[in-house]
């Protein structure tokens, strides 16, 4: 495989969610000029961006999607089964839960963690006390979305030492994580920022 620019990294989640769900509506093949309509992509870029991974199709003849969706899976080393967890489940962790758009890309979140998970009702996993995290990590899990607000150096190493390899952060605390341990953090104040500072400069 080539080296693949991150913008065109970014770009595949969006392809496999559409490919994904033509599939679940039982297409089998799809065009460039088809699936640019799905994903609001030029045709250009997307038979591009596919070029990068290998000869995925034939002019004239289109994509066989489970081919593209078994090429993705392979290559570039992505699990749609990942089990996510979430730890904490406040507003913003009930607002991740009912955001579904990584359905048919990398997973789901299968459980949640929280300090006080009595009142964490009509939520669409089981909850449970981030004190039992060890007893209900869930087997093979990789992947945590934080969402605490306090006490978040703590908890990460007690992610970490439950086998946590990836980090969404959207807490507010400076933490470390160990070597092997990759984060991402999303900062939407420093977003709008930055998008602030991009609008005005061209004013």
């Amino acid at each position: 495989m080539k080296t693949v620019p991150n913008a065109t990294l970014q770009r595949y989640p969006l392809y496999l969610k559409a490919l994904r769900r033509l599939k679940d509506n039982g297409r089998s093949k799809i065009m460039s000029n088809e699936l640019a309509e799905y994903v609001n992509i030029k045709p250009t870029t997307i038979r591009r961006d596919f070029s990068l991974i290998g000869s995925l199709g034939k002019q004239g003849y289109g994509y066989d999607i489970q081919y593209l969706i078994d090429t993705f899976s392979n290559q570039l080393g992505m699990n749609f089964d990942e089990k996510i967890i979430l730890i904490g489940a406040g507003n913003l962790g009930r607002a991740i839960l009912n955001y579904n758009r990584w359905n048919n890309v990398v997973g789901e979140i299968v459980c949640a963690f929280d300090k006080e998970p009595d009142k964490c009702r009509d939520l669409t996993v089981p909850v449970y006390n981030i004190d039992d995290l060890k007893e209900y990590m869930p087997e093979g899990c990789r992947i945590a979305i934080l969402c605490i607000p306090s006490g978040v150096q703590e908890t990460v190493d007690s992610l970490c030492q439950c086998g946590i390899k990836g980090i969404v952060d959207f807490s507010n605390e400076h933490f470390t994580a160990p070597e092997g341990v990759h984060v991402r953090y999303i900062d939407v104040v420093s977003s709008i920022q930055e998008l602030v500072f991009e609008t005005n400069s061209m004013q």
